[in-house]
């Protein structure tokens, strides 16, 4: 693959999807070469937006619209890379399709990249030998992962998390004056924490998926396919784990036992991230509401998510962050060899 080198972003004048409409994204995909046969669906995704394209005489396509100025050029290939590597290795995800060497393709401000079609289902936690395959998938991304380091995509950590966040959402005033106070106490008793947890073990920093959630695995023929690497990014790989855990205690510590096993075939997993996946979850509530307020000003937001940015969303959110203050004085799970 020939990797671009430019590491523009567009304009604050195309820093938007207002003028990407049906028209245009046929005319994006057919200046890449390809002739539509007028059928378009739009795919459930927020952050960019994503496009099921019906093609003459062919399979149809996946196309993706990149949210202008969130990543660089470097950044996106840079994601690109890595999953065409995982491919090369029979690691099932699905890599962008590559037309005269490039992955990533521009149009009239846009960027996209094209992908095949992958129908899929959701996995079933509660199935073993899902679990099983999730670990053994995982494992081996992160041993790929621990070959190198991403050098245009930012880590996985308390400042970019946590701190940012929290700052973003102060200098913008989305908290309600009255809850500010509130606010404050929680969200910086909890960061302190956070950070101490990450100081106590120093976790190795590996090239992760990031956003291993159950809507980014497809499963199909007995097997997962693993999707959308859009959040990938440097950070422990407990990240790619924790979020397959639900339930209590007891179906966690079962669920974790099942994958580390499966895991362990194919990669070592250091234990003392265990005592990570709450202060990640933490991370990740306090990301997810800037997340949120950053792109607030898109109207698919604000029909997507009426019920943000009001007073029981906030009182709610700091509710969250105070029971994951008292989750984090519990002792982690444990995996017994």
């Amino acid at each position: 693959m020939t990797a671009e080198t430019s590491s523009t972003v567009p304009s604050k004048q195309t820093a938007s999807f207002y003028d990407l409409g049906p028209e245009q994204v046929l005319q994006a995909i057919e200046s890449v070469g390809f002739l539509c046969d007028g059928y378009q669906l739009g795919l459930n995704s927020y952050e960019n937006r994503v496009y099921q394209i019906g093609i003459e005489d062919g399979e149809s396509i996946v196309a993706k619209f990149y949210r202008p100025n969130r990543w660089r050029n470097d950044a996106i290939i840079e994601e690109h890379d890595f999953t065409l590597e995982l491919e090369s290795l029979d690691i099932p995800v699905v890599p962008p399709l590559l037309i005269d060497d490039k992955s990533l393709h521009h149009y009239k401000g846009h960027r996209f990249s094209l992908y095949p079609l992958q129908a899929g289902r959701a996995p079933n936690l509660e199935n073993k030998t899902h679990l099983e395959q999730l670990g053994r998938y995982f494992a081996r991304i992160h041993a790929l992962g621990a070959v190198s380091d991403f050098e245009h995509r930012p880590a996985l950590d308390v400042h970019t998390f946590g701190d940012d966040a929290y700052e973003f959402l102060m200098e913008h005033a989305f908290i309600p004056p009255e809850l500010e106070a509130a606010y404050e106490k929680v969200i910086e008793d909890v960061l302190e924490t956070v950070e101490q947890a990450f100081e106590n073990i120093e976790p190795r920093y590996i090239r992760l998926h990031g956003d291993g959630h159950l809507g980014n695995i497809l499963w199909k023929h007995g097997s997962p396919y693993i999707v959308d690497f859009d959040d990938a990014r440097m950070g422990p790989a407990v990240q790619d784990l924790w979020m397959f855990l639900s339930g209590d205690r007891a179906q966690m510590s079962s669920s974790l036992d099942t994958i580390l096993r499966a895991y362990s075939e194919f990669h070592d997993f250091d234990c003392c991230e265990l005592s990570l996946i709450e202060p990640l979850r933490t991370l990740r509530i306090i990301h997810h509401s800037s997340w949120l307020a950053k792109r607030w000003d898109d109207p698919a937001f604000q029909r997507a998510f009426p019920w943000f940015n009001t007073q029981n969303f906030w009182q709610d959110h700091i509710l969250s962050l105070k029971e994951q203050a008292a989750a984090m004085q519990e002792p982690p799970l444990q995996w017994i060899k």
